[in-house]
């Protein structure tokens, strides 16, 4: 699969982050998390690459089958909640 410039930095931005998951990744782009290991090797400086491996490397909330969480999406209970557009008070 060919991806754009835009696409790879997608990509990368995703893999950063915390809470989404190589599943999430691949059910957008097609790539696996192998695949998704192989781009950041060859897009990031090593060392870049070293420290988001050595994040992501045992973290359960990149993988769908080891994250453990209430029915929805997850929401950090200091989150205020948001309704009509107007974030309302607890």
């Amino acid at each position: 699969m060919i991806l754009s410039n835009n696409d790879i930095d997608r990509v990368i931005e995703m893999a950063w982050e915390d809470r989404t998951t190589f599943e999430a990744i691949e059910y957008q782009f097609g790539l696996k998390e192998q695949d998704v290991i192989k781009l950041m090797r060859r897009e990031m400086k090593l060392n870049s690459f070293k420290m988001w491996r050595k994040r992501v490397q045992g973290r359960s909330t990149k993988h769908e089958k080891l994250r453990v969480y209430e029915k929805g999406r997850f929401k950090c209970s200091r989150q205020k909640q948001i309704t009509h557009n107007k974030i309302s008070k607890r």
